[in-house]
């Protein structure tokens, strides 16, 4: 098999793959490095069955390196005694919603950690998402996030933390956790933290998949119909988010005719159940079920948006929503030159993902209001911050626009 090939196998299924592993054997730190030398044998081998299937080649290989792996170590037999004595454990009968990898992100928000912690470690061991662009998401730095994984691997070693199905844990928490964990890693399949492409589409389909396995799993959860249906109306409007070149379409523009309307009804009727409860994905929800029903952007109903926003920010605080509705007020009552001001004061104290979106931001106010120089400036601060290809070259554009 053609290495890169194989790479790239590895690279898209390695969530599911670590997930299955991490369930087997009941270690993370086992199921990483059986998954890395069952990798390297693939490189080697020459069997039909790693052509026809590379994931369940590898995952079948992985599991029975662990086996000996535990075999051979006594401490690990001891701590796996199952493992070391049964090549094939008992396992619990049925997946959380169909889907191991639910299952394992519940057990990776355990309360026992930190909620950045809980958040973090889901992402990368679960969801196989980059240690830097969850330090991006989360507004840290890529070594602080690195040493705060590792941390957590280790004390889950230490106290043999293992899967186990949600219903035996403390559902109400752990499920507000693993809301938050698939919601950001939708994020990160949206728009990517860098590369030439604007963003995963993988990425985001399991993020969808596993929003619908929670929602089954908790289908009176109200936060849980909510995120579903934000995925959902994100998910239809995202094949005009480029044209036909791959360059970016605001929202302003996009051809709204090509918006999956079945994607919009879905997310309609589950928004609908939602916002009785209030919640922060209910109203995100909400927010984003308002810009998908619009007929065009004149159409958009900014107070109703405004509204919901006010209410997001009541109930979660955080600088995205706080910067969100900075912009959707300065379509209505705030105007964009009040809400430079307020930007001004917001902006220091931004970090990471929204301190860069807070950039674009503020060249936008000052393109509406016709401070073309400084808005130039601005487009141009934007773009040698950015290293997502795509967005990168909308900024460029901007400046083009602008004289440049």
């Amino acid at each position: 098999m053609v290495v890169g090939t194989l790479e790239q196998a590895f690279r898209r299924e390695w969530p599911r793959m670590l997930a299955t592993l991490i369930k087997y054997t009941g270690s993370i730190e086992l199921a990483e490095d059986s998954l890395q030398e069952a990798l390297l044998r693939a490189s080697d081998a020459r069997d039909r069955a790693l052509l026809i299937n590379p994931a369940a080649w590898i995952t079948t290989v992985a599991k029975r390196i662990a086996i000996d792996t535990v075999r051979r170590d006594a401490a690990l037999r001891r701590k796996l005694p199952l493992l070391a004595e049964d090549p094939q454990p008992a396992l619990p009968d049925e997946s959380p919603g169909g889907d191991d990898r639910l299952g394992l992100l519940f057990v990776a928000c355990n309360p026992e950690l930190s909620t950045e912690t809980r958040l973090a470690l889901a992402l990368r061991f679960v969801c196989g998402v980059p240690t830097i662009e969850i330090a991006d998401a989360m507004l840290s730095s890529p070594s602080a996030m690195g040493a705060r994984l590792s941390r957590a691997k280790r004390q889950i070693e230490r106290e043999g933390i293992r899967f186990s199905p949600p219903d035996e844990l403390d559902g109400g928490t752990r499920t507000e956790d693993v809301l938050a964990t698939v919601h950001l890693l939708y994020t990160v399949g949206h728009t990517a933290f860098e590369g030439e492409q604007l963003g995963s589409r993988s990425v985001a389909a399991t993020a969808i998949e596993l929003a619908r396995a929670l929602h089954s799993l908790r289908p009176d959860d109200r936060e849980a119909s909510g995120l579903l249906a934000l995925l959902l109306f994100t998910d239809a409007r995202a094949s005009t988010r480029t044209d036909a070149a791959g360059a970016i379409v605001t929202l302003e523009d996009a051809p709204r005719a090509s918006w999956d309307l079945a994607l919009i009804e879905e997310g309609l009727s589950l928004a609908a159940e939602a916002l009785g409860g209030g919640g922060r994905f209910a109203l995100e929800a909400g927010i984003s079920g308002l810009h998908s029903t619009a007929r065009d952007w004149a159409s958009t109903d900014w107070s109703a948006i405004c509204l919901l926003y006010d209410r997001l920010v009541e109930s979660w605080p955080s600088p995205s929503a706080i910067l969100a509705r900075l912009v959707a007020r300065s379509f209505v009552n705030l105007g964009p030159r009040a809400a430079l001001d307020e930007l001004d004061e917001l902006e220091p104290t931004l970090t990471g993902a929204t301190a860069r979106q807070a950039v674009a931001v503020r060249a936008d106010l000052l393109r509406r209001l016709g401070r073309i120089q400084e808005a130039r400036d601005a487009y141009i601060s934007a773009r040698s911050h950015e290293r997502n290809g795509p967005v990168r070259d909308y900024f460029g554009r901007r400046v083009d626009e602008l004289g440049g």
